[in-house]
């Protein structure tokens, strides 16, 4: 679907919901996305946000009740864009990070795909 040439970057996936999660990978890979890990907790996001190589970041707001904040500020540390996914409106963003893009849950195919380009373009 994709021919803008940013097919075939990596996305590091953080989602707290198993099926809301294989559904998200199964559109990036739609898009032309390749999955470089996905992130269920916190404590498994850190750790993979440093030791895993990836374009850009998809991140759950509220992953099993805790805020996504401290791996959103490893995130930009690496110089790494992100988007956020939330069901709470760009109000239930980190109060520093209420600039960046959100998808608003649910969220369509199309809708992903032009998030990701605009944030990887830095738009």
């Amino acid at each position: 679907m994709s021919a803008t040439g940013l097919s075939g970057r990596s996305v590091f996936l953080v989602e707290d919901e198993v099926m809301i999660r294989m559904m998200v990978a199964d559109m990036l890979e739609e898009l032309g996305y390749k999955v470089a890990a996905e992130a269920g907790d916190i404590t498994e996001a850190m750790r993979l946000a440093q030791a895993t190589q990836f374009d850009i970041a998809i991140l759950d707001v509220n992953v099993n009740g805790k805020i996504i904040s401290p791996v959103a500020d490893l995130i930009k540390a690496k110089g790494r864009p992100f988007i956020f996914a939330t069901g709470y409106g760009s109000s239930g963003l980190p109060e520093q990070y209420r600039d960046r893009p959100a998808l608003q849950k649910p969220f369509q195919l199309d809708a992903l795909g032009k998030t990701i380009e605009a944030a990887l373009r830095g738009g």
